[in-house]
């Protein structure tokens, strides 16, 4: 009996991994940047990546990830990006699901040249897994 699951047979294991391998390998999660972050609190080197939030410094200011830093794409020119060591490996996020500002960062920071991975959830979904944000005074 068909259903709307069923009715489209799914893709051999072989290519669902090679799917959700390359998926993994351009993203990462909410859970997995305070688990970072979290490890590199008790130990030097930080967590292995600059976590960048490309929404506007008012939005920012407002409520961020701990430990990101306020970076807008329209900043993220080859001379700012040039500050980090070759090889820096760039996690963006901007509002949540509804907003694609952490898309558009990743595409330019990739067509600079540069590593760079999507923190899925941004804001949203920060808060949603019930981590706190930080403030800036204005």
């Amino acid at each position: 009996m068909s259903n709307p699951v069923t009715a489209i047979p799914p893709a051999p294991a072989a290519e669902v991994a090679a799917h959700y391998a390359s998926r993994l390998s351009r993203e990462t999660d909410c859970a997995d940047v305070h688990a970072a972050f979290a490890q590199a609190g008790s130990a030097t080197g930080g967590p292995g990546f600059v976590l960048l939030d490309v929404r506007g410094p008012s939005l920012y200011a407002k409520g961020h990830v701990p430990g990101a830093l306020n970076l807008p794409r329209g900043k993220m020119t080859p001379r700012r990006m040039a500050e980090w060591p070759a090889g820096t490996l760039f996690v963006v996020y901007c509002a949540g699901p509804h907003c694609n500002g952490a898309d558009k960062a990743a595409l330019h920071l990739a067509e600079l040249g540069l590593p760079v991975k999507v923190m899925i959830g941004g804001v949203t979904g920060w808060v949603d897994e019930g981590y706190r944000l930080s403030q800036t005074a204005d």
